[in-house]
């Protein structure tokens, strides 16, 4: 969300902020917007402070005995007008606000241009993509073959693009995530959060889901959302707060499940375990100071390389592009793990500076300490990261020439102990 009073001050940089982005100049058409709904409110406090006048007038003309049933008259209509175009602000307010809502955050000067991913820029690798002297096979063929990954019974109980995991990959799905868990919480700080997984609208407004990413949610009867990330409730913990700054930065840790429709991913990855509908993710969130915010990102994307190096996971980091980030970003890096079944690295973890971009949305705010002007926090999240995928960087990476899968050293604690494993 966007201040109309910045964008009336700075409507050329507003601009070139969409263009960036690949979108049309929108500065103008928010400003008209915004000059009627101050039009009609204006008109409304006129009227107001006419109608008071015409009330002094009452008072006198009826202290003198006069008649006032014209006054009073006027008065009537008075009312009758200040409704109307107080009415027609609001509208118009909902009419700028809805106009605003739609409109992506505008990205950090050093986020490099360009339309898509082929754009984004890779600024650093962590070991060398996994050797294998013979054929590798990718999770699906390797899960199956060990006789616990069950696409099919999956299918039977809720359709596509769910998993059923079994015995020691269940087991591996558990150790995966609560050892990023310990990670977070004892080597890096984290709070653990454990936050509700059903929200209302509220709470998706002010992420940035609502309301132009209400198709890629699922949707209850009786009014609730399903998270697609834990970044909504544990972002949204700040909605409505003021805090003084030196309370900052908060700094969460959740594992969730994670709820997506992919409306958008028709026919993409339709195959395993990489894009689903339910899946496990630890998420991480934090809410700084604003000058502290791009620091803080370096070190939200340094806590979930640290992850991927304790696992032994070849990755790179990336940089988007300002055509590949998402909506709420200014910046963003993506993580990508190397899969040897495919041949390829494959996005593990997003971490992103959202700036003051939700805040505004979800009005959190914070002050120096004993003064009384505030500012809207920066607000920052980032797959810590996505269970599911983690467990398919390790059965490839760690596939052995059998089918069998070498547990790495450091979630054996987490297994019992286990050091493979084989076919049922």
């Amino acid at each position: 969300m966007f201040d109309i009073k910045w964008i009336r001050e700075n409507p050329e940089t507003f601009d070139a902020g969409l263009a960036r982005r690949g979108l049309p100049p929108a500065a103008e058409g928010l400003i008209a917007l915004d000059k009627k709904r101050r039009a009609a409110e204006t008109r409304a406090q006129e009227i107001q402070t006419e109608r008071n006048a015409l009330s002094k007038q009452i008072g006198i003309a009826k202290s003198k005995g006069e008649d006032a049933s014209d006054i009073l008259a006027k008065v009537s209509q008075s009312k009758d007008a200040q409704a109307a175009a107080e009415a027609e602000a609001k509208d118009a307010e909902q009419v700028l606000e809805e106009a605003l809502s739609g409109i992506p955050n505008l990205p950090a000067a050093d986020v490099p241009d360009g339309e898509d991913e082929s754009a984004n820029v890779e600024i650093r690798k962590w070991g060398e993509p996994t050797s294998l002297d013979f054929e590798a096979r990718d999770h699906v063929d390797l899960g199956e073959g060990l006789g616990h990954m069950d696409f099919e019974n999956a299918a039977k109980l809720s359709g596509a693009r769910f998993v059923v995991l079994s015995g020691p990959l269940a087991r591996l799905e558990r150790a995966i995530a609560n050892f990023m868990l310990d990670l977070h919480v004892n080597d890096h700080g984290l709070t653990e959060v454990a936050p509700p997984t059903l929200v209302n609208d509220a709470a998706m407004y002010g992420t940035g889901q609502l309301p132009k990413f209400a198709e890629d949610l699922f949707h209850t009867d009786n009014g609730y959302w399903l998270i697609p990330t834990a970044e909504v409730p544990l972002t949204n913990l700040m909605a409505g707060e003021i805090v003084d700054d030196d309370r900052l930065p908060f700094r969460y840790a959740a594992l969730t499940d994670c709820y997506r429709s992919e409306a958008g991913a028709a026919g993409k990855d339709t195959r395993g375990m990489i894009r689903q509908h339910q899946f496990k993710k630890v998420e991480m969130v934090t809410i700084s100071a604003p000058e502290s915010s791009d620091e803080e990102l370096e070190r939200m994307t340094g806590c979930a390389e640290a992850v991927l190096q304790k696992l032994g996971l070849p990755y790179r980091v990336v940089v988007l592009s300002t055509g590949d980030m998402g909506f709420g970003a200014r910046k963003t890096y993506d993580i990508e793990i190397w899969l040897p079944g495919q041949g390829k690295y494959r996005e593990i973890s997003s971490c992103s500076n959202c700036g003051d971009f939700q805040a505004r949305r979800m009005k959190a705010r914070c002050r120096v300490k004993g003064e009384k002007g505030t500012r809207f926090v920066h607000t920052l999240n980032g797959s810590g990261v996505a269970v599911g995928r983690a467990m398919v960087g390790v059965l490839e990476n760690y596939q052995q020439a059998d089918g069998s899968i070498t547990v790495p050293e450091v979630l054996r604690p987490y297994m019992g102990g286990l050091e493979v494993i084989r076919k049922a």
